[in-house]
């Protein structure tokens, strides 16, 4: 339960020996892309390898997986951000194959929120706001179809520049193998 204390003493000796001159880069690279996976483990150092992406040359969102859940969430404001003023010019969504999403039981997470410590009147709470949780927490059947329609929320976002390409794909974990799902080229409006 150090883990913080372990990764501050680690930072401390990092810095004092200058590390982190390796990995500067600057901000606004070469490859102008902003690429949105999953934030499961395997693809961290797997991706921007399987996707020739070097140091620096990409923006990498992260979110449970490679959702974009609401036109005006998070995930999007960070695609939007990526292409104004970090000059973006090319988003990705790269879902993956044995995702964990694909077998989320809403039912399940909401017990183990209760089991927690959240109470039942929290949950009824939020339920009788209009939060719908199992549909929040629900993930997906299909990985194309929700790489498809992650590409469509970001595609027909009406603060997305029309010129923009949108690609889907999906990696697989163990090999890194891309299949495309949308070829972003095809379907751009110039």
């Amino acid at each position: 339960m150090d883990r913080l204390y372990d990764m501050l003493h680690f930072n401390s000796e990092f810095v004092a020996k200058k590390e982190f001159e390796k990995y500067k880069a600057s901000r606004f690279k070469d490859r102008k892309m902003v690429v949105v996976t999953c934030m499961d483990s395997r693809l961290t150092d797997l991706l921007p390898r399987a996707l020739n992406i070097k140091d620096g040359n990409s923006k990498i969102i992260k979110d449970a997986g490679a959702i974009v859940l609401h036109p005006f969430g998070s995930v999007m404001r960070s695609v939007i951000v990526a292409v104004y003023e970090l000059n973006a010019d090319e988003v990705f969504v790269v879902g993956h194959h044995d995702c964990g999403m694909s077998c989320i039981d809403p039912g399940e997470t909401i017990n183990k929120m209760k089991e927690n410590g959240i109470s039942s009147e929290t949950i009824d709470t939020l339920e009788s706001s209009g939060i719908n949780l199992q549909q929040w927490l629900h993930g997906f059947d299909s990985v194309e179809d929700s790489v498809k329609g992650s590409v469509q929320t970001v595609k027909n976002h009406p603060l997305l520049p029309k010129h923009i390409p949108v690609h889907g794909l999906v990696i697989d974990p163990e090999t890194g193998k891309l299949d495309l799902i949308v070829d972003g080229y095809k379907h751009k409006e110039s």
